[in-house]
């Protein structure tokens, strides 16, 4: 092994040892915070919070029938129980997995973060003051005697309400309730969570990017063998296996229009509105050969093309009375997930350069009420596994039935499908399911009996683009489709309620002549957009605005854009930036970023008319690739985001000559490639790196 290569795996192992916080606003039970109309009355959170006016008051009468003695104790314990509305209660309550009756309290006695990587630094010892404070302070129900009850000799029904006769001293007290949060980011110190705050990011000079195809792509989807290989797929139906050159290298990408992987077009109905709207490939694609084509079909055209109508009694629609566009009748368009099966000799299916256009299985059949408005993405959790559907209202201006916000409709929702466990046809009865599947235990429907059991999340007018943050899957974000006003990008959680209806972005909608409100719905867990745009700011003609979902930038190539989400607008061809600060914290700030096409290209960028700019067209999708590269699927191409330096942009953190004497980011069979490593590892990894460091001295 060269010593230039070693070193380099040095840094690869120094770089895993790194575990960056992942603390980002979450509840107790898993949920979005929600946005709080007015401040709380009695815990007095404020703008975000995990808990509502409800819960508010049942908190105040826990504290009240505690009778603390005095009021020192009592303000000190005030907040202690009111963390439960922070923001990031989850961080504060849950430690590998397991409630906590009280929140981490900061503790500075004990190791906190390095300073490099916490959120927050321990500033003030709380734990102890509580000790100090409460310690022979008389309470009772305390909710510090429920993890005790039946330990220590004392019995399950103690009257005890002393600290002291709990504990023997204030240091086992701080043991057992000090610390920060398994990430090592955040604990509760008295006052609700603050992170650092870093100062507003400086927004990179501009995108560079590289012409790597001619095609018009609608979706794209990485090779899961890890490869240079990824799938792109057109809205008539066809699906095309390609390989992405090395950045830089001055290569197109290698795509054979007139050989497909597979063609679904016999099945596909292809319009403005209509055609093959997403794919996706089982985690275990390169072993199982499975994959899954979401599309569109006319059953008046293809036999194939049968299922129930989503406007039907369970969602108080009336197929006969419902309006029609565009000359179809309700339901004559339908949504399609559909299982299929790579070809490859033996048994390695990720060597399949061909798949046959039949079914092996359908998974999700449902009628569309209209013409558009119908989404129709299609992805998997990175942690779960689970088989994630995006679907749009299914039309009509403003929703006039009310699909987004009603519980038994499955329009105007993200689903969450297991599709590694089939129902047997008995149970798929009585679950009255769309579909052959199973639901996942966690899903929503779990704590909201109300809900349809497919149901992940409610209040969608039109996803379109979604993806999960590859370095923290926590953060799943999806950009909707707008009416009249506003474009938004929401980070979706489990029971997360977007508004829609009620609301268009952050803006109250007022709905016409609607057939069905919806009037349960408590505008108190509506969760608002982190970032969008109107669309005064592309342009002013009504409806000439509609947003196209990217992903948060993970890649080595523009150091200056790492940790941004980077999203568009399919008319006006304009790309947005959205910074996150402090991180984690869910505060995004977007602006608009230039863009140029790189001098070396591949293929020559076709430029604005009377402009050295390139001429995207209509920006369609974004495309992640294995080495976390961004592609740019337009009407006039492929595109890559490429080195700054390659169209002249500065960017303090690019050393071009490094880049250009290395190449590009290392294959996936390299350490490098491995990322997020659980801590249980990092003892190990610091131990072999140690070694190799060692040998290399030695040498």
């Amino acid at each position: 092994m060269g010593g230039a290569h070693a070193i380099g795996l040095l840094l690869c192992s120094l770089v895993l040892l790194i575990d960056p916080a992942i603390s980002h606003p979450l509840c107790i039970d898993s949920r979005a915070p929600s946005t709080l109309s007015t401040p709380l009355k009695f815990c007095s959170y404020n703008g975000t919070a995990c808990c509502n006016s409800t819960e508010d008051s049942q908190i105040q009468k826990q504290f009240l029938s505690m009778n603390i003695s005095t009021s020192a104790c009592s303000s000190i314990l005030k907040p202690v129980l009111c963390a439960r509305c922070d923001p990031f209660a989850a961080e504060l309550f849950v430690v590998d997995s397991v409630p906590r009756p009280v929140p981490i309290l900061c503790n500075s006695t004990l190791p906190s973060a390095n300073s490099s990587q916490s959120l927050i630094q321990v500033t003030k010892d709380f734990c102890s003051n509580l000790w100090d404070t409460c310690a022979n302070v008389s309470i009772s129900n305390s909710p510090f005697a429920p993890s005790l009850q039946g330990q220590a000799g004392i019995p399950v029904n103690s009257t005890v309400s002393e600290l002291t006769q709990f504990w023997q001293s204030k240091a086992d007290f701080c043991n057992a309730f000090g610390g920060v949060s398994s990430d090592e980011s955040v604990c509760f110190d008295g006052e609700p969570v603050k992170l650092n705050d870093t100062g507003t990011p400086i927004p990179p000079h501009g995108l560079c990017l590289e012409k790597i195809g001619n095609g018009s792509y609608l979706n794209m989807v990485a090779h899961p063998d890890g490869s240079n290989r990824a799938f792109f797929s057109s809205q008539e139906g066809k699906v095309w296996l390609a390989t992405i050159p090395e950045e830089g290298s001055g290569e197109a990408m290698g795509l054979d229009e007139s050989s497909p992987f597979v063609d679904l077009t016999d099945a596909v109905h292809f319009d403005t509105a209509f055609g093959m709207m997403g794919m996706a490939f089982h985690p275990n694609f390169a072993q199982n050969g499975r994959f899954f084509a979401s599309f569109n079909c006319d059953k008046e055209k293809w036999p194939g093309c049968t299922g129930r109508c989503s406007c039907n009694s369970d969602v108080n629609c009336d197929p006969s009375k419902i309006g029609t566009d565009n000359g179809a009748q309700p339901c004559q368009y339908q949504t399609v997930i559909a299982e299929y099966t790579a070809n490859a000799s033996g048994s390695q299916p990720s060597l399949a350069t061909s798949a046959k256009p039949s079914e092996v299985r359908r998974i999700f059949t449902m009628g569309l009420p209209f013409t558009g408005g119908h989404g129709g993405q299609i992805l998997f959790g990175p942690e779960d596994g689970y088989l994630y559907l995006m679907m749009g209202d299914g039309g009509g201006k403003g929703d006039p039935y009310n699909f987004s916000q009603n519980k038994n409709s499955l329009l105007g929702k993200i689903m969450r499908l297991d599709v590694d466990n089939v129902l047997s046809a008995s149970e798929n009865t009585k679950l009255n399911l769309w579909g052959n599947y199973s639901i996942p235990k966690d899903n929503p429907v779990s704590e909201d009996q109300e809900l349809r059991p497919e149901i992940w999340a409610t209040g969608l007018r039109n996803p379109w683009r979604c993806s999960f943050d590859s370095e923290n899957p926590a953060y799943f974000i999806c950009a909707d489709v707008g009416q009249d006003l506003y474009e938004e990008v929401d980070v979706i959680t489990k029971g997360g309620n977007y508004g829609w209806n009620i609301y268009e972005g952050p803006y109250p909608y007022a709905l016409q002549n609607s057939t069905s409100k919806n009037t349960s719905t408590q505008l108190k867990d509506l969760t608002f957009p982190i970032m969008g745009y109107n669309h005064s700011e592309v342009n002013k003609k009504e409806g000439s605005a509609s947003v196209t979902g990217g992903y948060i930038y993970r890649s080595a190539t523009d150091p200056c854009m790492y940790g941004r989400y980077v999203y568009g607008d399919l008319y006006a061809g304009a790309i947005w930036a959205g910074s996150e600060d402090p991180e984690n914290s869910g505060n995004f700030s977007t602006s608009k970023i230039p863009f140029s096409c790189g001098r070396d290209s591949p293929i020559a960028c076709t430029s604005i008319p009377g402009s050295s700019l390139p001429s995207l067209g209509y920006i369609f999708s974004f495309g992640e690739d294995n080495r976390k590269d961004l592609i740019v699927l337009a009407s006039s191409g492929v595109y890559r985001v490429v080195r700054p330096s390659r169209c002249n942009y500065t960017c303090s953190k690019e050393n071009a000559t490094s880049a250009e004497t290395q190449g590009p980011s290392a294959s996936p069979n390299d350490a490098c490639w491995i990322s997020n490593p659980p801590k249980s590892t990092v003892f190990l990894v610091s131990s072999l790196v140690l070694l190799l460091l060692l040998s290399l001295i030695q040498v």
